[in-house]
């Protein structure tokens, strides 16, 4: 009975364990074959098979630094946009549907602290509409458009700066039949402030390379250096992605030679932001909701100065100067000029 017990607290635990993985990748393939070479015998393990193969390093007279930062930025401020769509027979009557479902939202929004300044209306179209009238003849079918109303369609903004807020101005939406959520912007108030933070720490990082490499015994004075620097922004709706999490195999149906009804398979979505495998520095690495996503790369690459050349000593060359003396009657005479060196 004690056996019992310990297989089954073994089989517990790992069940936990898996499920933390989550069902995003239900369809990786599992792997089932006997290792015989490897110390695990021929026990069967589970799970795609991970290896860390040693990487190769190729010397060169050249240093590379290159450093790379991130800063997960929770929003200070959040902007979220609905669109609404309305028609009614004429152009009065459409407005004034808007308008009360646009009113019944915003009593019930600063009901819930949203200030009335934080709401905003953008009218993005006013067009008639128009629907298919049938003329029948004795030989001949016609179709004719007619304008049968109006159709009316605004975007309501919204700013919020808790998320806790966002639950309640859905809604507040819903229960007046505004259901398609556009988008959700967030904002940081002072992004200098988060880059010269990433700046300040690359620095650093930087300095301590350079301190590396000379206790190695390279002298970096004697290097010349070109640099190149980057910096980038990513907002959380550019790091959504899909899955879906189900089983279509029936053992039933085939026992009983059914036929099987395929359901609509639900899709679902989650958040994956930037993996840190390839940086540095990370500024407020654990996360619990969405963030905004600050890089900065500096990149330094050392070459050696080249050598100076020393040329050899100038010999001096001796000349023999000559001056020449023209007579009145046309004659030259070349004469020696003696100089004393």
């Amino acid at each position: 009975m004690k056996k019992i017990n310990v297989l089954l607290c073994i089989f517990l635990v790992q069940f936990t364990i898996a499920q933390h993985k989550g069902n995003y990748d239900q369809n990786v393939q599992i792997s089932r074959q006997n290792i015989k070479t490897s110390s695990y015998g021929n026990a069967q393990r589970f799970g795609p098979q991970t290896s860390n193969p040693r990487r190769n390093v190729n010397p060169s007279s050249s240093i590379t630094i290159d450093v790379h930062a991130l800063y997960n930025a929770k929003a200070s401020s959040y902007t979220a946009i609905f669109n609404i769509s309305q028609i009614g027979p004429t152009a009065e009557e459409t407005h004034k549907l808007v308008n009360e479902r646009i009113d019944n939202v915003k009593k019930q929004l600063l009901a819930e602290g949203i200030k009335k300044e934080d709401i905003a209306i953008d009218v993005i179209s006013f067009v008639p509409v128009y629907e298919i009238e049938v003329e029948k003849k004795l030989f001949s079918t016609k179709y004719n458009e007619v304008p049968k109303g109006f159709e009316l369609q605004q975007n309501i903004h919204i700013k919020f700066k808790k998320t806790q807020q966002f639950e309640k101005i859905l809604a507040a939406c819903a229960s007046n039949e505004i259901y398609n959520l556009v988008k959700v912007d967030y904002f940081i108030e002072n992004i200098r402030q988060v880059y010269k933070k990433l700046q300040t720490s690359l620095l650093e990082l930087i300095k301590e390379e350079k301190e590396y490499y000379k206790i190695l015994g390279f002298d970096l004075a004697n290097y010349n250096v070109v640099m190149a620097d980057d910096k980038y922004c990513y907002f959380p709706k550019d790091f959504y992605k899909n899955y879906q999490a189900f089983n279509s195999i029936s053992f039933e149906a085939l026992k009983k030679n059914k036929g099987i009804t395929k359901a609509k398979k639900q899709t679902s979505y989650y958040y994956q932001p930037i993996s840190y495998e390839n940086y540095d520095i990370v500024i407020n690495p654990s996360i619990l909701e969405p963030v905004v996503q600050v890089g900065m790369q500096i990149k330094l690459v050392y070459t050696p100065k080249p050598k100076e050349q020393k040329l050899p000593p100038k010999k001096e060359i001796k000349t023999e100067h000559k001056y020449y003396v023209i007579s009145p009657d046309g004659k030259i005479d070349v004469k020696e000029l003696k100089t004393s060196n």
